[in-house]
């Protein structure tokens, strides 16, 4: 099927559960303990609410993605998890026996978002003293790994990163859709866009103007690869009340959050974090009537926003479709109520206008 001819799929990400204003705090003053409670709540939310996935973020001020999929996963049905992994953590043939058994005890609800990392300052936690591009080269032959494993019984590979000699897993990965999972790569750079196009269904970045992201997500697209968006949203019933709460979310993020993210926009080597950043600097905080990237310093690269009534965010989300983004990933605050809303009131706004267009070009409408 065509890119541009595929229902939009929507994911959100579980990164706040519970935390009205996570991402205003410094990543060393969050807790890593979850709340399994309110984050098995989110996820039956969520799968209430149309939302295919839920992202397992990734970090160290996180719990670990895997094995919280692992328990979220028992007391959920349908929703499959989006899991965050960075290379350089662990081996592959070591990642690809963790995600093939929790592809067993899921029933296939696994998908991967490879991130190549952000923040050197954190990588080195992990041992990780390789720059940006060097990352990306090590991603690469990660992936080359996981993708053998998955395709073939028995692997051998020799690079500059990783080697491994006749490797073979005697668990493999279970779906009754595929037989290896979705992978999804994050990231606004060409390396990221290189690496999409070598392992990945689909590149997930942050976003700009759609005319101004359109010649890329063409370009992806002639390749087989699919665009989505990190993107949050801001839907209310009206787009007064709309900008009204995006006032109120500065206001209580307060000075601090600025601090905060000053200090980390000048650690992080990530294009799409820096990019956006820079975005936020710029003039006016409104690069679409509806695109708003006013929340930025306060939240972080992520906290660009679609913002407006349902009808208009709508409308937002289609205007991306048109040139040729598939798929969105998307945040709130609070993110229940945010999510409650997109479901109730802006999905089914979409589905509907999919529909006509759907019924447009079959010539299914007198002219």
């Amino acid at each position: 099927m065509d890119i541009l001819a595929r229902p939009l799929r929507f994911h959100w990400s579980l990164s706040s559960a519970g935390d009205k204003l996570r991402g205003a705090r410094a990543r060393a003053a969050q807790s890593g303990v979850p709340d399994l409670d309110a984050h098995a709540a989110f996820c039956q939310v969520a799968e209430a609410c149309g939302i295919e996935s839920l992202l397992m973020a990734f970090g160290f001020h996180r719990p670990d993605p895997i094995v919280l999929t692992a328990a979220l996963a028992s007391r959920t049905e349908r929703i499959k998890f989006l899991i965050a992994c960075r290379s350089g953590v662990c081996s592959p043939t070591m990642f690809v026996q963790q995600i093939n058994t929790l592809s067993v005890l899921t029933g296939g609800r696994v998908a991967i978002n490879i991130v190549a990392g952000h923040s050197p300052h954190e990588q080195r936690f992990y041992g990780d003293f390789l720059d940006h591009d060097a990352r990306y080269e090590r991603t690469d032959e990660f992936w080359t790994v996981c993708h053998g494993l998955w395709r073939d019984a028995e692997v051998s590979f020799q690079g500059t990163h990783y080697r491994v000699e006749g490797a073979k897993l005697n668990t493999p990965f279970v779906s009754s859709e595929r037989t290896a999972p979705e992978i999804f790569v994050g990231g606004n750079s060409e390396a990221a866009e290189r690496l999409a196009a070598r392992h990945a269904s689909c590149l997930l970045r942050l976003p700009e103007a759609p005319e101004r992201m359109r010649p890329r997500v063409q370009a992806l697209a002639e390749q087989g690869v699919e665009v989505g968006l990190l993107v949050s949203v801001i839907a209310r019933p009206t787009r007064e009340e709309a900008h009204a709460a995006a006032a109120e979310l500065l206001e209580s993020a307060g000075a601090e959050a600025l601090a905060v993210h000053e200090s980390f926009a000048r650690r992080s080597d990530s294009v799409a974090f820096r990019s956006t950043y820079e975005l936020a600097r710029e003039d006016s905080p409104w690069k679409t009537p509806w695109l708003w990237a006013g929340a930025v310093p306060y939240l972080g690269a992520p906290a660009i926003s679609l913002v407006g009534s349902a009808e208009d965010v709508a409308g937002a989300i289609l205007e991306y479709q048109a040139i040729g983004v598939s798929q969105f990933l998307f945040m709130g605050w609070p993110d229940v109520e945010a999510m409650t809303f997109f479901g109730r009131e802006v999905l089914p706004r979409v589905r509907e206008r999919e529909t006509d267009t759907e019924r447009r070009s079959e010539g299914g409408w007198a002219s």
